[in-house]
């Protein structure tokens, strides 16, 4: 059976990291059966970097790759009939994922603003978690906004790169239904990774306030929430 290792669970959804969840949901939408396996430390997976899943002694390391792999393995058909055009726009979709991935942690890990709070809920939720821990990973982080870019960004700099990533989100999801079709893509649960770590976050960052402010992104968000709940 398919274990999936990820970050511990946070304000309800099952990871409180967009890559972790989107993997989550790609599975359960799938009803493929899995095994969830909750880490903090990253440093013995494959590149030292969450999520990776294991099948059958098989080590998978990133979100597509054990995507990818579930969908061979076990025949998913959430994306079967997709256009080419379709499948270039979701690749498209989720680079931009990504981009917008550096932003959310830059909230929650780099600025002081929000940081307390942050660290606080993970404490609340994790009770052993360290502050010793939490230190740790704030200052690892530092590093890879450093060296990515982000963390050279003020605060206005970073969050106005987020929001005009939102704003694509906000104007590729439907009132109704799903970005391709009315059941859910692959894809839609990548964006549900993201966005439902922005919209169930207790902490009132810029991002959650745009996520709030637009209806069919909150719809959505919790139309997948609803079909893959803890």
């Amino acid at each position: 059976m398919l274990t999936l290792y990820s970050y511990p669970s946070l304000f309800g959804v099952a990871d409180n990291n967009g890559y972790g969840l989107k993997v989550y949901a790609f599975l359960k939408l799938a009803g493929v059966p899995f095994v969830h396996e909750h880490l903090f430390d990253a440093s013995q997976a494959p590149r030292a970097q969450l999520p990776y899943a294991t099948d059958d002694g098989e080590r998978i390391g990133d979100s597509e790759a054990i995507i990818a792999h579930a969908t061979r393995k076990y025949g998913v058909t959430l994306d079967a009939g997709l256009t080419p055009a379709q499948r270039d726009m979701a690749l498209l979709v989720l680079r931009l994922l990504d981009d917008l991935y550096w932003v959310m942690s830059y909230s929650r890990w780099k600025d002081e603003a929000f940081w307390p709070l942050f660290a606080a809920a993970l404490k609340r939720e994790h009770p052993r978690l360290t502050d010793e821990d939490l230190v740790a990973a704030k200052e690892f982080n530092a590093k890879r906004y450093h060296f990515q870019g982000i963390g050279r960004y003020d605060p206005p700099e970073a969050y106005a790169r987020g929001l005009k990533d939102l704003g694509v989100l906000a104007n590729l999801v439907p009132a109704e239904g799903f970005v391709f079709r009315p059941a859910p893509t692959s894809l839609d649960a990548a964006i549900y990774g993201f966005i439902a770590n922005i919209f169930f976050y207790d902490i009132p960052t810029p991002l959650k306030a745009f996520v709030d402010a637009n209806a069919n992104l909150v719809r959505h968000c919790r139309a997948i929430h609803a079909a893959v709940a803890l």
